[in-house]
């Protein structure tokens, strides 16, 4: 009898300290789960929000920043069609516009601005003054965002449109889903020449700037932030989203080539 009682103990004993431990583990995990927030951003963006994400994280541990890049266009359909998002950075303010008008945004705000040039690969020879010039021999391929969903392709489609060499251009232009396949294409020599903004030329040292396009000729290029209005984590995405327009983010962002809007 005295075993059995002995036996007893021993199991008590070990359901208990099981079930502290399970229930301690439990704690642990909830204590050290993160936060996951995600990020729909223009692929322009890119370098400037992964460094500005090292330092948040870093201030904020229970935070999980995730990135989808992409074409603004293809990330405004994503996010009407109900994919998951927290915060979207658009490269227009046609895509941002969209959701707004759509119910989709909460709140948001102007944040930056880009310039739009012209990149040729690094060693090229080539000397052009005028987007015009593009209909010259020496160039045979080059390299657009798809205006329907790349705002930079749009800002292409409305200069060359401008300069009324659009049409005539046609044969030779190459379409790419994001600005970032147009840098691609021209640092491989699969273009000769590509329209992307300043911040994404300034990134390689495989192109050059052949050009700055005249601002006169196409719309604004700015870049809006909104916090998605069917977002579980309204805190927190509003916390980033204050983030991004304080000095440190900023400093971060101009020091990528983006000029800070007013």
């Amino acid at each position: 009898m005295e075993m059995f009682k002995k036996l007893a103990v021993v199991v008590l004993s070990v359901l208990l300290v099981s079930g502290l431990s399970a229930a301690l583990g439990g704690q642990l995990e909830a204590a050290t789960k993160k936060t996951e927030i995600i990020i729909s951003a223009a692929a322009s963006l890119q370098d400037s929000l992964d460094k500005i994400a090292v330092l948040y994280e870093k201030q904020h541990p229970n935070i999980d920043l995730v990135f989808n890049y992409g074409a603004s266009g293809t990330l405004q359909k994503q996010i009407e069609q109900g994919a998951p998002a927290d915060l979207f950075f658009s490269a227009g303010d046609k895509q941002m516009k969209a959701l707004v008008d759509g119910g989709l945004i909460s709140v948001h705000k102007e944040l930056l601005k880009n310039q739009l040039v012209l990149v040729v690969p690094s060693d090229s020879k080539s000397s052009i003054t005028t987007i015009t010039q593009l209909t010259d021999k020496s160039f045979k391929k080059v390299a657009v965002g798809q205006p329907e969903s790349v705002p930079a392709g749009q800002y292409a489609q409305q200069s060359l449109t401008a300069k009324k060499v659009w049409d005539t251009l046609q044969s030779k232009l190459v379409f790419a889903k994001d600005v970032r396949q147009v840098l691609s294409y021209v640092e491989t020599g699969n273009a000769d020449a590509g329209f992307v903004y300043k911040t994404d030329a300034l990134t390689s040292g495989k192109v050059k700037i052949a050009l700055t396009v005249g601002a006169h000729v196409h719309k604004a290029i700015n870049y809006p932030v909104g916090i998605v209005k069917d977002s579980d984590h309204q805190t927190e995405a509003k916390a980033f989203y204050n983030y991004v327009q304080t000095q440190e983010a900023g400093s971060i962002f101009t020091g990528y080539g983006f000029t800070l809007a007013k």
